[in-house]
C-alpha cells in the first residue's frame, strides 16, 4: 500500500494543467516546433495561423474531439531537442521521432503522457540517462530508444510497465546490471539490450516471462550462469559476453561452482568485471541481425484490390493518419529466401555477405525519408542511404508485384546479379526481400555525380560541358562494361543488358562511367520489362529488329551503345539522321558537340563516329561485336 501511495504521489507531481479548449494545443505545438526545429527549416507547415487538426500540420493527427493523439515526424532531419512541453499533450498515444538528429536529454515531463502507447526515439543523438519516471507510463507498449548515446544504468522502475511488449535499448552506452524487475513485464515479447556496457548476471526472473520470444544481450560484459529456461526462446543472442557460462548453449562453457548465485552479492550483479571495454558499433549486413527495428505495427492500412500496399500508398496513408507504422501484410506470402534454397543450387553461404535486413534499409534511408529520394521509375523507387560503416549507397525499392512470380526464377536472378563484378558496372552491395513490406531492396554503390543525361543538351557556356578526354574515357568504359556482360565465363553466363541508355550510365566525380541495372530484368515480371521498352523506343535506344523478332540480343545492346556514343559525341539526347550521316561522312559540325568549340582530335572523332554509325546499322548482322569495338577503342 505504501509503494502504491508513493507511485501516486510521484505521478501527481508531473500532472499537466487541464486544457479547457482543444485550440490551446496550438501554442504547445508551436513551442515543440521551436525546440525540435530551431532553424525553422523542417516544420514550416506548423503555422500559428493554422489548425493542427485540419491536416495542414505535417505529421500531426487528431481525434474526433480535436485533440492531438499522434505526432509522426520520423526521418525529417530534425536537429533540435525534445522539449518539456511535449508532456502537455495529454491525449497523445503515439510519438514517432525516430531517424532524426535530435540531441539533449529526455525531459522528465514526458512521463506525463499517461495515454502514450508508442514511444519511438531511436536513431538520434540523445544523451543522458533513462528516466525512472518512464515507469509511470502505464499504457506504454513500445519503448524504442536504441541507437542513441544514452548512459547510466537501467532504472528498476521500468519493471512497472505492465503493458510493455517491446523494449529496445541496443547501441547505447548503458552500464550497470540488468534489473531483476524486468522479469515482471508479463507482456514483454522482445527485449534488446545488445551493444552496451552492461555487467553482472542475467536475472533468473526473465525465465518467467510468458510472452518473451526474443532476447538479445550480445556485446556486453555480462557474466555468470545463463538460466537454462532461456533455451525456449525463439531467438536468444548472447555472443561476446566472455563471462557467461551454461549448459546446452552453443559456444558457452559449462559453469563451475563459483559461477552460481553469490549470497554476499545478490542477483543480478554477480561477478563484476575489472574494466568495462568500449564497444564499437559494427556494420550489420547479416539478415539474422536486426539493430534498431520498428516492431510495433499499426492496423490502419489502405490496400489495392489484391491486398497489396505499395510504398507510395503507405506514404499517403502515413500523411492521412499520422502513423508511419503501416500494416503491409500480403494476401499471398512472399519470401523468396525462405525455402531452404531448394531448387536453386544455392547455399546460404553464397548469399551470406549480400544479405541485409529491413532494419538496415530503414536506418540507411532514415525510414525512406523524402529528403533521400533520388528518383522514381515505372517499377521502382530509389533512395540514397548511409550504411553503418558511413559508406553511401543507392537503394532501389521494387514492389513484389513488379517481380517474377516464380520464386525459384527470382532467386536464380539474384544469383546472376551477385555474380557480376566489373570496374564499369555499378556494384551490387547486397539485397533484402521483405515479406511484410512485399518489396525487394537492391543496395548499390552510390555514384555521386549523377548520370550521363546531365551532360546532354547543355546551353552554350555551361560549366558542365565534358572535355574531349573524358568523353573518350566514358565511351571506352561503357564498352568494357558491356563487353564483360556479353562474355561467357565460368563464373557467369553471357548476359544481354536489354536497357542501355544515357540514364543508365552513372558518372563519378572523376568521370568514370558505371553501367547500372545490368541483369535486372532477371528479377522483373514480363509486363514490367515490356513497359520499360516504351521509354527505350521513345528515346531511340530500341533496335529496329525488335518489332519483328521480339527478342533482345547482343546486337540490340550494340545498337543502344551506338546511340549512347552519338549522344556523348554530339552532346544531344535526340539523335537524328543528320547526326548519323555526319558521322558517316566525317562532317563534324553535324555530329560533334558545338560546346567543344573544336577542342577535339578530328582523327579520333572520325573513328568514333564511324564506330557509332556501324553500331546503329539497320541490319543487326552488319553491327560489330563488342569484342571488335573494344579492340578499336584500345588504340585511343
Amino acid at each position: 500500500m505504501g509503494f502504491l501511495c508513493l507511485i501516486l504521489t510521484v505521478s501527481t507531481l508531473f500532472l499537466p494543467p487541464i486544457l479547457s479548449e482543444p485550440t490551446a494545443e496550438l501554442g504547445i505545438l508551436l513551442a515543440i516546433k521551436a525546440s525540435l526545429d530551431p532553424q525553422g527549416r523542417r516544420l514550416s507547415s506548423w503555422s500559428a495561423a493554422g489548425d493542427p487538426c485540419d491536416g495542414s500540420f505535417e505529421g500531426v493527427a487528431c481525434d474526433e474531439r480535436g485533440r492531438v493523439v499522434n505526432i509522426s515526424l520520423q526521418g525529417k532531419g530534425l536537429a533540435g531537442e525534445l522539449p518539456p512541453e511535449i508532456g502537455l499533450l495529454e491525449r497523445l498515444s503515439g510519438l514517432y521521432l525516430h531517424f532524426n538528429k535530435l540531441h539533449g536529454v529526455l525531459p522528465k515531463e514526458i512521463a506525463n503522457l499517461s495515454r502514450l502507447a508508442d514511444l519511438y526515439l531511436n536513431v538520434n543523438n540523445l544523451s543522458g540517462e533513462i528516466l525512472p519516471h518512464l515507469g509511470n507510463m502505464s499504457n506504454l507498449q513500445v519503448l524504442q530508444l536504441c541507437c542513441n548515446k544514452l548512459t547510466g544504468s537501467l532504472p528498476t522502475e521500468l519493471g512497472s510497465l505492465e503493458k510493455l511488449s517491446v523494449l529496445a535499448l541496443q547501441y547505447n552506452q548503458l552500464t550497470g546490471a540488468i534489473p531483476a524487475s524486468l522479469g515482471d513485464l508479463r507482456m514483454l515479447q522482445r527485449m534488446d539490450l545488445s551493444f552496451n556496457r552492461l555487467f553482472g548476471s542475467i536475472p533468473v526472473k526473465l525465465d518467467n516471462l510468458p510472452m518473451l520470444e526474443v532476447l538479445d544481450i550480445r556485446n556486453n560484459t555480462l557474466s555468470g550462469r545463463v538460466p537454462k529456461a532461456l533455451k525456449r526462446l525463439k531467438t536468444f543472442l548472447y555472443a561476446n559476453n566472455m563471462g557467461l557460462c551454461g549448459v546446452g548453449f552453443a559456444s558457452l562453457e559449462s559453469c563451475s561452482a563459483s559461477d552460481g548465485p553469490n549470497p554476499n552479492r545478490p542477483e543480478p550483479f554477480g561477478p563484476v568485471p575489472s574494466s568495462l571495454p568500449k564497444r564499437d558499433i559494427p556494420v550489420s549486413a547479416n539478415c539474422k541481425q536486426a539493430p534498431c527495428s520498428n516492431e510495433k505495427i499499426a492496423s490502419t492500412s489502405e490496400t489495392t484490390s489484391n491486398g497489396q500496399l505499395s510504398t507510395d500508398q503507405a506514404k499517403r496513408v502515413y500523411r492521412k493518419t499520422g502513423s508511419p507504422l503501416i500494416s503491409l501484410d500480403y494476401a499471398n506470402g512472399w519470401d523468396p529466401l525462405d525455402k531452404g534454397w531448394s531448387g536453386t543450387g544455392l547455399s546460404q553461404e553464397v548469399f551470406g555477405s549480400f544479405l541485409f535486413n529491413i532494419e538496415d534499409i530503414e536506418s540507411a534511408t532514415q525510414h525512406f525519408s523524402e529528403v533521400n529520394l533520388l528518383g522514381k521509375s515505372r517499377f521502382s523507387t530509389t533512395y540514397k542511404g548511409i550504411l553503418r560503416d558511413r559508406s553511401a549507397v543507392a537503394i532501389k525499392c521494387i514492389a513484389k508485384s513488379s517481380c517474377k512470380s516464380d520464386e525459384a526464377e527470382f532467386v536464380k536472378g539474384l544469383k546472376i546479379l551477385i555474380s557480376l563484378e566489373h570496374e564499369n558496372l555499378l556494384r551490387l552491395r547486397g539485397f533484402c526481400c521483405s515479406k511484410d513490406r512485399g518489396e525487394c531492396f537492391l543496395i548499390y554503390d552510390f555514384v555521386p555525380d549523377g548520370n550521363l543525361l546531365q551532360f546532354l543538351d547543355l546551353k552554350p557556356g555551361s560549366g558542365k560541358v565534358l572535355e574531349w578526354s573524358p568523353r573518350k574515357s566514358i565511351i571506352h568504359g561503357i564498352a568494357k562494361g558491356i563487353g564483360y556482360l556479353h562474355a561467357n565465363k565460368e563464373d557467369k553466363p553471357a548476359i544481354v543488358h536489354q536497357n542501355i541508355s544515357a540514364e543508365k550510365v552513372l558518372i563519378d566525380l572523376h568521370h568514370n562511367p558505371f553501367l547500372s541495372d545490368a541483369a535486372l530484368h532477371n528479377l522483373l515480371a514480363d509486363d514490367i520489362i515490356f513497359a520499360a521498352l516504351k521509354d527505350s523506343a521513345a528515346m531511340g535506344y530500341l533496335a529496329p529488329e525488335y518489332t519483328s523478332t521480339g527478342r533482345f540480343t547482343e546486337n540490340s545492346d550494340v545498337y543502344a551503345f551506338g546511340v549512347v556514343m552519338f549522344q556523348i559525341l554530339s552532346g544531344r539526347c535526340k539523335i537524328s539522321r543528320l547526326t548519323r550521316r555526319g558521322a558517316d561522312s566525317c562532317k563534324f559540325e553535324d555530329f560533334m558537340d558545338a560546346n567543344l568549340n573544336g577542342s577535339f582530335s578530328e582523327s579520333e572523332a572520325a573513328k568514333l563516329g564511324k564506330i557509332a554509325f556501324a553500331c546503329t546499322h539497320e541490319s543487326p548482322s552488319r553491327r560489330p561485336a563488342m569484342e571488335f569495338i573494344l579492340q578499336e577503342l584500345s588504340s585511343f
